[in-house]
């Protein structure tokens, strides 16, 4: 299992709002599906109102998220 990094922005009421997650995956595509679904379930956007703007594989030592390390470093 892998970390990764994702910035992006979704539209919600009128506004583009910023965010970057870490998020665990298999690959980068399972990292983005979890990613569209976090958003989309939390607040509300379809997927088509999200936009990924980037993804970067992180390393362990770059990991900010404690639980995100925590799945990363169980699964080696």
């Amino acid at each position: 299992m892998k970390a990764y990094r994702i910035k992006g922005e979704f539209l919600m009421k009128n506004v583009w709002q910023p965010f970057t997650k870490e998020i665990e995956g298999e690959d980068e595509e399972e990292a983005v599906e979890k990613i569209l679904s976090i958003i989309g379930s939390l607040h509300k956007v379809k997927r088509k109102m999200i936009k990924i703007e980037g993804i970067k594989e992180l390393q362990k030592d770059e990991i900010s998220n404690p639980v995100v390390k925590y799945k990363v470093e169980k699964n080696e």
